[in-house]
């Protein structure tokens, strides 16, 4: 990261910081743009920005989607939508649950039979109005799904990508793992064990939850990317910003979702404009975003804490703590070959 965009850092967790971001208008895809011949998988795929991502990519000539979903069902439905409009078009709904590792690790070996992958786009997020422990893992929902299980499926799926790159590819695939600027503006604790204090119940609060499972996020694609050569994986956070029409504030009571209104008529982008932000991450940013945070359509800073002596602490442990999770796939070694020429 530069002293410029560090110099900056400051400026995006302010009000007039969000306002520059919300405001800041979309960059054209590169003249002649075309996904001819390739292979995305984009999870969270049957709804909202997801699904709009899929169309968009489609409108490009992508050749084969996947789409990783929770439900069939409900997959299947999203899927026969964008069958109607893009009838040449390959379109999978595989099953995937974010809150079991198990399911993660089944649709890792599924990714592995497919002979090239070029987008790999980790958009699956949640936000829970009440904490809830996932029984399996123990772990509290929010974190389970936007952290953990993100983690778990890129860490399986680098490999993959890094064999199923195309002789005929023009750039190596792309691991986009979908970030939220919430990671700006939340404070955390950063002495002592980290993860153990997002599972404990006191002081939750779902927004509060979300932007801390963003903010880790965001520490650790940054010190992944450190171990993965941008000739074999592109590495990336994307942050589609705050956008109106998704339901994803369905869960929020009476009161609170007309407050959430209100800010989304004034301030939100629409779902098509935050989708182009996904488009950008995967398409358009080349080796010189790898590790870097996208927002409106450029490399921003990470936030002010990344960049002192304080937040480099705070990574190292995160990262020790995460492998620990983790090393039950052998999450270590799998990164560690990543590394390997």
């Amino acid at each position: 990261m530069s002293s410029e965009l560090e110099n900056h850092a400051g400026f995006e967790a302010t009000l007039i910081g969000f306002l520059y971001r919300q405001f800041t208008k979309p960059k054209p895809l590169p003249e002649g743009t075309d996904l001819t011949n390739q292979v995305a998988i984009i999870t969270g795929s049957n709804t909202g920005l997801g699904f709009e991502a899929c169309r968009q990519f489609l409108k490009l000539g992508l050749s084969h989607l996947i789409m990783a979903v929770r439900s069939q069902a409900r997959g299947d439905e999203a899927a026969n939508q964008l069958r109607s409009e893009f009838p040449t078009s390959n379109i999978s709904v595989w099953t995937v649950e974010m809150e079991s590792y198990d399911s993660i690790r089944a649709f890792a070996d599924r990714c592995a039979t497919l002979p090239r992958i070029d987008i790999v786009l980790l958009n699956a997020a949640l936000m829970k109005m009440a904490h809830t422990t996932v029984p399996t893992t123990g772990h509290e929902l929010t974190m389970q799904v936007n952290y953990y299980s993100t983690v778990l499926l890129a860490i399986l799926l680098l490999p993959i990508l890094k064999s199923r790159k195309a002789i005929d590819a023009q750039r190596p695939p792309v691991l986009s793992i979908v970030g939220s600027d919430l990671a700006y503006r939340v404070d955390i604790e950063t002495k002592g064990p980290i993860l153990q204090q997002l599972d404990k119940s006191e002081g939750y609060g779902q927004i509060l939850w979300y932007s801390r499972s963003k903010l880790l996020l965001t520490f650790f694609v940054a010190k992944l990317a450190e171990f993965v050569d941008a000739d074999d994986v592109l590495i990336n956070m994307s942050n589609p910003g705050t956008i109106k029409g998704t339901g994803f504030f369905r869960e929020f009571p009476t009161l609170a979702g007309k407050v959430v209104a209100v800010l989304h008529f004034l301030f939100a982008r629409r779902v098509e404009v935050g989708a182009t932000m996904y488009l950008d991450a995967t398409i358009v940013q080349d080796k010189e975003g790898h590790g870097s945070f996208i927002s409106d359509w450029a490399i921003k800073p990470y936030p002010l804490i990344w960049y002192g002596a304080e937040g480099k602490e705070f990574n190292e442990r995160l990262w020790e703590e995460t492998m620990q999770e983790l090393n039950f796939v052998g999450a270590s070694k799998i990164i560690e070959d990543m590394k390997a020429r």
